[in-house]
């Protein structure tokens, strides 16, 4: 397999202007630098590279322009069946190790059921003299989804009051969720402690994050003084719809199994970091399921192709990417990023993918070695792989040069990468 081009640096970063980077799939001489876009035509995004997607097409000048074409890129020499089946059982041992033991799954469960009894009854049978007053609750999370890691015995709740959530009304309610379970655990050692988002019960096991917010409605009227912060709290509204997507859509065994290994692989190169679970969640969702004839993916071909996406720009400026399911404003996933981690996913994965390449799969999960691979130069029989450097480099122009551009692209913040046109 050919390696991946390094990147080319220079003072403008990726070209051009000092700090502006090349937009993807535009055309040429179109920058977004420090005052957004600068170009001419609709924004049209670019498609990354994917061997998966380009099976199924004939052999016509258009498809293979558009890089749809199979025939058109055909291997040097046959894939190794055996390193590929070495590389699906590799994957499945540390899945194996990642997964949770049955001590920690069943502590997680037995404080996630006392706890949502609590809340249950409190939602069914309200206090009077309780100023909390709870609409739903929702589980949500890795526990929810099926992906905790070993090592993790945490779940996640999600509390939408009806009430406005103030600091106090957040500490009254972790302080009785504390005595509910007590009455029917007396010997249950539970702590508590209030968080930005929320507040933690604890046990000696397992660590239940209780994430409080409120009604859609009610999210006008908050005090930044007195309540949780308002963001925070349409994050918690989110992971509900997350998890409610999950679990119509991503239910497939061998999208969890990705799902681990890619927060793994997030912890062990800083690299990846960046990502964060919802969009490892999609991205391990469309390594899966999205190909031509709709069926689920073995996990190497799965995690192959995950690399070759990062490495092909999947999450750059103006890649098509992964539009957000349950946003309704066609926001792509990975616009949340800034461009210096858009830059550091690509080209981690750039270095990673040509390692995978000649083999080097133990190192890349960690079952040999250490993470140097990502950063220093590595030998694969006779192949030297030298890590990919980043292409972005922060903006430096002046004030003045600042400004003339300000006034000439006013509206230029207003075309984002996340539209569609």
């Amino acid at each position: 397999m050919r390696n991946a081009p390094q990147a080319r640096r220079g003072r403008g970063g990726r070209g051009g202007a000092q700090g502006a980077v090349p937009l993807m799939g535009s055309p040429p001489g179109a920058f977004r630098g420090p005052a957004g876009w600068r170009g001419s035509g609709p924004f049209v995004p670019h498609v990354p590279f994917d061997l998966v997607q380009i099976s199924h097409y004939p052999v016509n000048e258009s498809n293979i322009s558009e890089g749809k074409c199979e025939a058109a890129f055909q291997r040097v020499k046959p894939a190794p069946e055996d390193k590929e089946k070495d590389l699906a059982e590799a994957l499945i041992k540390k899945n194996t190790e990642l997964t949770p033991s049955t001590t920690e799954q069943a502590a997680v469960l037995s404080l996630v059921t006392k706890i949502s009894t609590v809340l249950d009854n409190l939602t069914v049978a309200p206090n009077p003299n309780f100023e909390v007053t709870i609409e739903e609750v929702r589980q949500v999370g890795s526990h929810k989804k099926g992906t905790m890691m070993a090592g993790s015995p945490v779940a996640d709740l999600v509390v939408i009051l009806k009430t406005l959530p103030t600091t106090e009304a957040v500490t009254a309610l972790g302080n009785k969720v504390v005595e509910g379970v007590k009455e029917t655990e007396p010997n249950e050692i539970l702590t508590m402690l209030t968080n930005e988002s929320g507040c933690e019960v604890s046990s000696a096991d397992a660590t239940v994050k209780i994430r409080v917010t409120t009604i859609p409605p009610n999210l006008k009227k908050l005090d930044p003084s007195i309540h949780l912060p308002a963001k925070v709290m349409q994050a918690s509204l989110a992971a509900v719809r997350h998890a409610r997507w999950f679990e119509e859509n991503a239910h497939h065994s061998s999208i969890k199994v990705l799902i681990r290994i890619l927060k793994y692989l997030r912890t062990r190169f800083p690299g990846l970091e960046p990502l964060n679970p919802w969009i490892i969640d999609l991205l391990a969702h469309y390594a899966i399921m999205n190909n031509p004839s709709r069926t689920p993916l073995s996990i190497n071909i799965a995690f192959r192709r995950c690399l070759s996406l990062l490495s092909a720009g999947f999450f750059l400026p103006r890649s098509v990417g992964i539009v957000d399911p349950c946003e309704g404003n066609g926001m792509r996933v990975h616009t949340t990023l800034t461009l210096e981690q858009q830059d550091q996913v690509a080209f981690t994965a750039q270095t990673l993918l040509r390692v995978l390449s000649h083999g080097g799969y133990k190192k890349i999960l960690g079952l040999e070695g250490d993470a140097s691979i990502a950063t220093e130069m590595s030998v694969w029989d006779g192949v030297v792989v030298t890590p990919s450097e980043k292409a972005y480099e922060p903006p430096t122009e002046t004030k003045e040069e600042d400004k003339d551009e300000e006034e000439g692209d006013e509206n230029g913040d207003e075309v984002m990468e996340s539209q569609d046109s």
